[in-house]
């Protein structure tokens, strides 16, 4: 990307618009559920690590705010669990209003209430839950996306592929509405036997992108071109697994660092991370919902339009 800067005593230029997608995570890493397979569980952040969370997010929601330039398409993915402190609630709500954010979703327990989805556009808001049977029942669960379903909020339900979930899945199945989509992925270091696959790929039919890591090396992708990660200090990485820099979000380093790059790990094994290497469908399957993990469906987006 070529920044003209125009001749002595001109102005330079202003900066090509972006259409961009922005997955963000800051420094929050507790969470209120104690899962056995999260690093993450039951941990307590001290008041100034919520405090330093709380600035962080607050400058990034300023920054998307001023980006009337831009079209953004923006992912919340904290280690820990943000919709338990308003601040990532009023952010949340306050980008969705924003005319120029076209999806605005976070990765979520959503054990927090609803009430708040009143000052949001819930055109633009949506949501990646994650149920943990064992952390809550299922009773609770499932009334909370009632409520969802209510409102008219647009949301994904998923689980964690361990053994001991498959039949608190297949209830949870038999009870969400038909048209929300169950995902399942694949526990790490687990290896699924093709009975074991059966099982999971009858809840999801798309389980066998998340069954085995996908080969990603050398190949095309858009981190690093539409899609950013940004951390709680403005660091711009392509996307969270790869950890060069590309530059800092709040001082513009990182747009003339944007361009076509092909992935340098060799493998791809979590979702936001393959959904957009180039040689898989996914921008196809998730057409109009691939922050919120919502496959494509007739009549609410079609195939080709902008990935939200």
């Amino acid at each position: 990307m070529t920044v003209f800067l125009g001749l002595p005593g001109q102005a330079a230029a202003a900066p090509e618009p972006l259409d961009l997608t922005v997955l963000y995570r800051g420094p929050l890493a507790s969470c209120d559920y104690d899962c056995p397979y999260c690093p993450f569980a039951k941990r307590r952040d001290t008041p100034a690590q919520l405090r330093a969370d709380r600035a962080a997010l607050e400058r990034f929601a300023a920054w998307a705010a001023g980006q009337r330039g831009d079209t953004l398409s923006l992912l919340f993915t904290p280690w820990g669990e943000g919709l338990v402190r308003s601040w990532y609630r009023r952010a949340l709500a306050e980008l969705s209003r924003l005319p120029h954010v076209r999806r605005v979703a976070i990765q979520t327990n959503f054990s927090c209430r609803t009430d708040w989805l009143a000052d949001a556009d819930l055109d633009t808001l949506a949501f990646w839950i994650t149920y943990h049977p064992g952390q809550v029942t299922h009773e609770r669960f499932l009334a909370r996306c009632r409520e969802l379903t209510a409102l008219g909020a647009r949301y994904s339900v998923g689980v964690v592929g361990e053994p001991e979930h498959l039949a608190p899945a297949r209830r949870l199945r038999a009870e969400l509405p038909p048209e929300v989509y169950l995902w399942i992925n694949a526990a790490d270091g687990r290896t699924y036997t093709d009975p074991e696959a059966a099982g999971w790929t009858a809840l999801d039919p798309l389980f066998g992108y998340s069954r085995d890591p996908h080969p990603s090396g050398g190949r095309p992708c858009r981190t690093g071109e539409s899609v950013v990660s940004v951390d709680g200090d403005g660091t711009v990485r392509r996307c969270h697994f790869v950890r060069p820099p590309l530059g800092n979000l709040y001082d513009g380093s990182y747009r003339a660092q944007l361009r076509p790059r092909p992935c340098p790990l060799p493998v791809c094994d979590c979702h936001i991370g393959y959904v957009h290497l180039e040689t898989l469908p996914l921008y196809d399957v998730f057409a109009g919902g691939v922050l919120e993990r919502i496959p494509y469906a007739p009549g609410r987006s079609a195939p080709g339009e902008a990935p939200v």
